[in-house]
């Protein structure tokens, strides 16, 4: 991937899903960044595995495809198609004052590219850069914390235990008086939920009568098991995109008697309460501050190379167990 010293000529590589289940990199020329624009190179991206993997097995509804779009998506659903939105990067050539400067973007899995100088959001030099590929996740978690409003004291139940899940419980669990459990039913959660500072049970074991609870398993039982863990008059929040999965519930239980509310969470707008207020500059920038922590670095699983990226796509898709944020890094 020898690149030619004229950056007019520059060719930037990228994954792309050529067809369900089958993904590649292709090239494509690099245009020179505009006045407000900046050119990056990329130094780290991550796969968001709930979301990425059902786009990759081909699992977004017709319906959702302008509402499933990235921010710097190329290509129409199903596919070919560029997908992605946790990278991060060096300014290598555009205004003067961030030239050098590491930052996050919401742009797909590419060594280089050229976007518009607000997309960019300056990662704190206190922040490793590998940690802040956890920025798009941990955007959600807020995001779903925003929507959950939980209250002092609840007692808190996160269903699924992925990257997601356990940066909502991390967040959870900071908030005074509040008892939070990490529900999943790999038994081995165990120890990065005591990683993440909160209990962990196996849904058969968790404790119920919950007053707020979060899904967030991509899975119908796991909202069967949120319903069934619930105490009277209790919020379920679903987090999850099932894409085209169909969910059934067995609502003439606990949802009817103990008249449960159950709402959505999604993070292409801010939380309603928030929504007047709060940009989405400013909730990344909220983010950036809740990355300083060194406890998220146990959600990264390791190291991929990009040139590997088209087997490690379908590695992923097929569910391997123990992986959390599959972290790519660019050389």
């Amino acid at each position: 991937m020898r690149r030619p010293a004229d950056p007019a000529a520059m060719t930037a590589w990228a994954f792309w899903l050529t067809a369900a289940s089958h993904g590649e990199l292709r090239s494509e020329p690099l245009p020179l960044p505009g006045p407000d624009e900046a050119r990056m190179r990329t130094l780290y991206t991550a796969v968001s595995r709930g979301t990425e993997s059902r786009v990759f097995r081909g699992e977004v509804p017709p319906s959702q495809y302008q509402a499933m779009r990235a921010p710097f998506q190329q290509g129409e659903f199903p596919a070919p198609v560029k997908y992605g939105y946790c990278n991060v990067g060096i300014v290598e050539a555009g205004p003067a004052t961030l030239q050098g400067k590491i930052m996050f973007c919401l742009y797909p899995h590419q060594d280089r590219y050229v976007v518009p100088a607000a997309a960019l959001t300056p990662i704190p030099t206190s922040i490793p850069p590998g940690r802040a590929v956890l920025a798009a996740n941990l955007e959600t978690a807020l995001n779903v914390l925003w929507d959950a409003a939980p209250h002092l004291g609840d007692q808190i139940s996160v269903i699924g235990a992925g990257v997601v899940g356990c940066l909502i419980a991390r967040l959870a669990g900071k908030l005074p008086g509040c008892r939070v459990q990490l529900i999943d039913s790999d038994p081995g959660k165990a120890t990065i939920a005591a990683l993440m500072g909160v209990a962990f049970a196996v849904p058969e074991q968790a404790a119920d009568e919950q007053d707020l609870l979060i899904h967030v398993s991509g899975s119908p039982a796991g909202l069967a098991t949120a319903l069934g863990l619930a105490g009277f008059e209790a919020t379920v929040v679903e987090a999850s995109w099932f894409g085209t999965q169909p969910v059934s519930l067995a609502l003439g239980e606990n949802f009817h008697a103990k008249r449960l509310c159950i709402r959505s969470s999604q993070v292409g707008q801010v939380a309603t309460a928030q929504r007047s207020r709060w940009t989405h500059q400013r909730r990344m920038a909220m983010v950036m501050n809740l990355l300083d922590d060194p406890a998220l670095d146990a959600l990264i699983s390791g190291d991929r190379r990009f040139a590997d990226l088209p087997q490690v796509m379908a590695e992923l898709s097929q569910d391997v167990t123990g992986v959390l944020c599959q972290r790519i890094i660019y050389s």
